[in-house]
């Protein structure tokens, strides 16, 4: 990967992501490494057109990239990541609309992809090793926050998992991909008074 991270403002970059088969590629090559269409079929069980397809649409946007330097002949095409990361940044979309709609698209695809990452563990659990279940955590708190408050415990998140991405590292023994899930945002559909109510309730 040349960078760590790339910000997506391009209302046509944001609709190229966003779909489910795009975005389990651009995962599989950050994850894995570089791969072939053929390892990448396999591993996403789709067929290799189709994977050529979507390859050459996240191109097109520059988020991967052929890897010719990695074929052991013509015939074969590498293909690899061009980031760790991306950054999409809402709050920012909402002065272009038609930015502020593909940003909203793609993140409702990647939630969609979250679930059902989170329901595919809960169904591979039973196979695991226990020590692996006993390392693994699940589970959400309620807080009360302002703004100010929310933001710090988001930038917090964000400098934690940047600490783990860089200590991560693909060759070293014993390791295996770990899914990390952060979220912290205002719940909707409630409102809560900025001080209690004086008095016994």
């Amino acid at each position: 990967m040349t960078e760590k991270a790339v910000r997506l403002t391009d209302p046509a970059a944001l609709r190229a992501l966003a779909h489910p088969t795009r975005i389990a590629l651009l995962g599989e090559l950050r994850g894995t490494g570089p791969s072939t269409v053929g390892r990448l079929s396999v591993a996403l069980d789709e067929a290799a057109g189709s994977i050529s397809y979507h390859l050459r649409r996240l191109a097109a946007v520059g988020l991967v990239a052929e890897a010719p330097e990695l074929a052991v002949n013509r015939r074969e095409r590498w293909w690899r990541a061009e980031h760790q990361l991306t950054a999409v940044l809402p709050a920012e979309d909402r002065t272009d609309p038609e930015r502020a709609a593909a940003g909203t698209a793609l993140r409702r695809e990647i939630a969609r992809g979250l679930a059902a990452l989170q329901e595919a563990y809960l169904d591979a659990e039973a196979s695991l090793p226990p020590e692996w279940i006993a390392a693994a955590t699940q589970g959400d708190r309620l807080l009360h926050l302002t703004v100010a408050e929310l933001s710090e415990l988001s930038a917090e998140l964000d400098e934690l998992a940047d600490r783990w991405q860089d200590r991560s590292d693909r060759g070293r023994p014993g390791t295996e991909q770990v899914a990390l899930l952060t979220a912290a945002f205002r719940r909707p559909g409630r409102s809560t008074p900025s001080a209690p109510a004086a008095g016994p309730r």
